[in-house]
């Protein structure tokens, strides 16, 4: 993690692309805002999940605003340097940021000495799509279901292990509440990113797998791997037959969420007009289609639902990293 986290920081980069135009939207602001492009921090490298939803929204933002949004790929420090980038930012409406649960939730209860504060720095602006994790095994595992799954880690204390992307991830954190609310003992093994861990859970390696859904679904439809459980409160189109966990555990929840945040101070009217043009961009049914093919809700939300979710996340998982133990050295 520390080698991670450093060529991170060593290897910044930042990638643009341009997407929506047109003549002065109606109902800009008194001021006239906005009168110049709009900027969209996005903490990932062009290609993955996030950047892909962020270039979605943007497209129709920019229609409906009547100036570019503009995409911005600053990559390093876990997704810290495209957040401090927009905490740093004029608070004039022209920078926001994109992101996932890391960067204003996770990062600042593992990190020490961030270049941002992630509650003061910020002000909420709406949510945008929700997905999950699964939880899968190997076909060789003699558990069919996650309560047989349980069983078994509950028949084998400490023999048994989960595979994620890396210490402090979303799926680590998922096994983890998943240990405290099943009163199991299983050890966390990370690797460095999804592919090999993934790859040694089919190999046999290691038993379990937690991860995303574009991970776990191709594996489970090709029978490389069994899924058992989704993360999400309720079952996901993609595989209906596999139960949500807190169908055997009751109040079990982990949802992936993308949000979208401006600089602290940012005037309240950019706030609410950006926050209304990303719920009727999210509802277009080309954003919901395509988002809904690989596992992902379009949801939207005003500032304050997105401001309590923020504060409620924020609090469930400082518990379970204080009682997990987890450091990033």
């Amino acid at each position: 993690m520390r080698r991670r986290t450093a060529l991170g920081l060593l290897g910044a980069s930042a990638g643009l692309a341009t997407v929506g135009a047109g003549a002065q939207a109606p109902g800009a602001g008194a001021d006239g805002w906005p009168n110049r492009p709009i900027r969209l921090m996005i903490p990932f490298a062009p290609g993955g999940s996030t950047d892909r939803i962020g270039r979605m929204l943007a497209e129709p933002l920019g229609r409906a605003l009547g100036q570019p949004v503009v995409v911005e790929n600053r990559t390093g420090g876990g997704g810290t340097l495209a957040a401090a980038t927009v905490a740093n930012a004029p608070a004039d409406g022209y920078t926001f940021f994109y992101g996932a649960p890391g960067q204003l939730i996770i990062n600042p209860i593992l990190m020490r000495d961030l270049p941002y504060d992630a509650e003061r720095d910020f002000a909420p602006v709406s949510l945008v799509v929700r997905s999950a994790y699964g939880i899968a095994v190997n076909p060789r595992v003699p558990a069919q279901t996650l309560a047989e799954l349980i069983a078994l880690a509950k028949a084998r204390p400490g023999r048994m292990g989960f595979a994620t992307a890396g210490i402090g991830s979303g799926p680590h954190l998922s096994g983890e509440l998943l240990k405290f609310m099943a009163g199991i003992d299983i050890t966390h093994i990370p690797y460095r990113g999804s592919g090999p861990a993934i790859q040694d859970v089919i190999a046999g390696q290691v038993p379990i797998s937690i991860d995303s859904l574009d991970i776990i679904v191709p594996q489970a439809r090709q029978g490389t791997i069994r899924a058992l459980g989704v993360t999400s409160p309720e079952r996901v189109g993609l595989l209906p037959d596999v139960s949500a966990v807190g169908e055997t555990l009751p109040g079990y929840e982990v949802t992936v969420f993308n949000y979208v945040v401006a600089r602290a101070g940012t005037p309240r009217p950019i706030i609410e007009r950006m926050s209304r043009e990303i719920a009727a961009a999210v509802r277009q049914q080309d954003f919901v289609a395509r988002n809904a093919a690989v596992g992902v809700t379009a949801v939207g939300s005003t500032p304050e639902e997105l401001g309590r979710r923020l504060s409620d996340e924020r609090a469930k998982w400082r518990e379970v990293i204080a009682r997990a133990g987890i450091r990033l050295e």
